[in-house]
């Protein structure tokens, strides 16, 4: 009651609306003479228990507070927040000091949500009182734009004395080249933390020449090899270690007004005239060694110029041009290169691609994983023209021409794509195969090694414009990486397929973590970026493919089913939903791949919006599915599915095309060994399970009978 009546009294005396005379009146009646020394004895004990006073005032700056506190000790205080005009606000913007209860990190046990302006009731001065425990308080203004009015409150116990000296870390950014050598210039931030008594003041010094008072970042441009040495010191007088850093400046490279050389190579199967047969590819290959490639452009007969991307492929009877240039990062444009060519009709009318098949072989663990090495052998025919060549890529690469068995010992799983080319230029669509290497003999117990990279437009802040992108990057020297995880401000971990782009505004946390083939998972990561708007509209579409996988006939039919999966990518404000559709049906949400399973010809059209609203051009894949002959003439009819003598309790059902599961696991057949049976038993259930015919507890009854028995032995 009575800090109210002093605060209206002050807020009375500021407006001149009570005289010095109504202003005694008013005391004496608050504080009749029979009760002073009550009063005064209240007052006394008030002061006592509040001996703390935290103040923080504002001004027309929607930045940062006029001035605040940084630190405080453990108890009772009163927090004064005054915005008015006696602490600089002259145009009358309101402010609040509210206090975070939901960050992690922070103490949330004081809640403070105070709005003042000069203009209130109160003039913009308020007062609470609060008791703080030993942590830290984030603060900060909550209204529209206002963000970066934030800081923090160290409390610290006050019972005991602080002996720990801060933390201290240095960060040097900067343009950097092939070397790591910064250009031009180089940037050394320095950070302090103390969370007993707090910092009080960070120091550096460049090349030993004295250390100084920190107070920004120290921009470093004179060329050589430089070291920043820095420590800091907090509000108990402990000083902490002496950090440094050491980096190398180089000279900035002179501007770029060399243009970027570009040839163009022809490729494809020809005649004895030189004509090629049935098509011709151009690849464009363009070299910058200053400022390097912007882009790449191409035109097909005078067409007008277009994005070059790849290999161009022409087919259309006749002769032909094709032109090409190149722009680099200076904006310097090459002179138009072309090649010019003409293509004929390939003889005997050969138009089938050949077919390319691919076997892994090598030692394998009861897991299925290749021990010390695998072995990828390739082979293909062509029954038209022959094969004229086969290549390969191993995860991801550039593809090459195929000699030999490719031998793959890294560990870690691994993919290889093949392709093979008959004597009339056709090609066929690219196979793969998908395995894990794992070391020989030695038990793997370390987790693997997982780091992540923020990329972005940032401004002289350093946030995020726009939006900020979080590529994740892992590695296992022992079985080799067999998943990562992400988890994006405090959500559920969740697989990581490909860089996680962050657009929503704020300061964001993303975690992460990485699993081995062996199950070893390693400790959590993190970081913590800051994204703003950004300025450039969003007007362009996603773009979205479709990839269609299932095992295929000689007429590229597949057999019982085919998996479709849709991929959109949307380099600008990110893929906000992917749609398709079957046979001219409406369109829904596609989430994940899709398997179709019934016979027929299917055509599916798909599309993607971006979080702009750009919709893309509609794409269609058609594609048949046929139904396999039965394949087994007499059938193992039992109820039960039996692996060797053990009897798994599985019902042992038709899996729809004339084979029990018993036929499938085939136990009677031959095989290499114990393992090479494992390993076919757990192929045939992962395909069980994946039909719905059996359960994953169903599934693990028969792998775990296959390993008991000894078949192949």
């Amino acid at each position: 009651m009575y800090q109210r009546l002093r605060t209206s009294l002050g807020v009375a005396a500021r407006r001149g609306t009570v005289g010095l005379l109504g202003v005694l009146l008013v005391a004496l009646w608050v504080v009749p003479a029979s009760l002073a020394g009550e009063q005064a004895q209240r007052t006394e004990s008030s002061q006592q228990a509040q001996q703390q006073i935290l103040t923080w005032t504002a001004n027309d700056s929607i930045t940062e507070y006029a001035s605040a506190p940084s630190t405080a000790t453990a108890g009772a205080a009163t927090l004064v927040f005054e915005n008015s005009t006696a602490t600089g606000n002259t145009t009358g913007m309101p402010h609040t000091l509210t206090f975070d209860t939901s960050t992690p990190g922070y103490n949330h046990d004081v809640n403070v949500n105070i709005t003042a302006s000069p203009f209130d009731a109160n003039q913009g001065r308020y007062e609470v009182d609060v008791n703080l425990t030993p942590g830290q308080y984030r603060y900060y203004c909550a209204l529209p734009g206002h963000g970066q009015m934030a800081g923090v409150l160290t409390v610290t116990d006050g019972g005991g004395e602080d002996t720990t000296a801060p933390s201290v870390a240095g960060e040097v950014t900067g343009e950097q080249d092939a070397d790591g050598n910064y250009v031009g210039t180089a940037t050394v931030a320095v950070s302090a933390q103390d969370t007993e008594s707090g910092v009080a003041s960070v120091e550096y010094q460049l090349d030993g020449g004295g250390f100084q008072p920190y107070t920004d970042p120290v921009a470093v441009s004179e060329p050589g090899e430089h070291t920043v040495e820095f420590r800091a010191t907090d509000n108990a007088g402990n000083v902490s270690q002496t950090g440094s850093v050491t980096f190398t400046v180089v000279e900035q490279a002179p501007e770029d007004t060399t243009p970027p050389t570009v040839t163009g190579e022809l490729s494809g199967t020809q005649d004895a005239d030189g004509n090629y047969l049935g098509k011709a590819t151009v690849t464009v290959r363009a070299q910058d060694t200053q400022s390097g490639i912007a882009s790449v452009e191409y035109e097909v007969d005078d067409t007008g110029f277009q994005p070059y991307t790849g290999p161009v492929e022409v087919a259309e009877l006749g002769d032909h041009s094709v032109q090409f240039r190149a722009t680099d990062n200076a904006g310097n444009v090459s002179e138009t290169g072309f090649v010019t060519f003409r293509v004929v009709e390939p003889p005997e009318g050969d138009t089938t691609p050949p077919h390319v098949m691919a076997e892994v072989t090598g030692e394998q663990n009861p897991d299925g994983h290749y021990l010390g090495s695998a072995s990828v052998e390739l082979t293909a025919h062509d029954a038209e023209s022959g094969v004229d060549g086969i290549e390969y890529a191993l995860d991801g690469g550039e593809f090459a021409a195929y000699s030999g068995p490719v031998v793959v010992s890294a560990p870690g799983e691994h993919t290889v794509s093949y392709r093979a080319t008959d004597n009339s230029g056709n090609t066929s669509e690219p196979g793969s195969v998908t395995f894990t290497v794992v070391e020989n003999g030695q038990e793997d117990t370390t987790p693997p090694q997982v780091s992540a990279e923020v990329t972005g437009e940032r401004d002289g802040d350093g946030n995020y414009v726009g939006s900020a992108t979080v590529s994740v990057t892992a590695v296992d020297e022992g079985s080799g990486v067999h998943g990562v995880e992400y988890a994006l401000d405090g959500g559920e971990f969740t697989a990581y397929t490909d860089p996680v782009e962050v657009a929503a505004e704020g300061e964001h946390t993303v975690r992460f973590r990485a699993t081995d083939h062996a199950g070893n998972t390693s400790e959590p990561g993190s970081v913590t970026f800051t994204v703003v708007p950004g300025q450039q509209e969003d007007t362009t579409p996603p773009v979205v493919t479709a990839r269609l996988t299932g095992e295929m006939d000689a007429g590229w039919n597949y057999l019982e089913s085919a998996k479709l999966t849709l991929t959109a990518t949307d380099e600008q404000s990110g893929v906000a939903s992917v749609e398709y559709s079957f046979s001219e049906g409406s369109f829904r949400p596609y989430r994940v791949p899709l398997t179709i399973a019934d016979a027929g010809v299917y055509t599916v059209s798909y599309r993607a919006t971006d979080n702009a609203g750009n919709v893309s051009e509609t794409g269609t894949a058609t594609f048949t599915i046929v139904d396999p002959e039965p394949t087994c003439s007499v059938s193992d009819t039992r109820a039960t599915v039996f692996v060797g003598a053990e009897d798994t309790g599985v019902a042992n059902v038709d899996t729809g095309n004339g084979c029990t599961i018993n036929d499938l696991i085939d136990e009677e057949a031959e095989y290499p060994d114990h393992t090479a049976f494992v390993t076919h038993v757990r192929e045939v259930t992962a395909g069980l399970l994946a039909d719905g015919i059996i359960t994953k507890q169903e599934r693990q009854r028969i792998v775990q009978a296959a390993k008991n028995a000894e078949i192949g032995v």
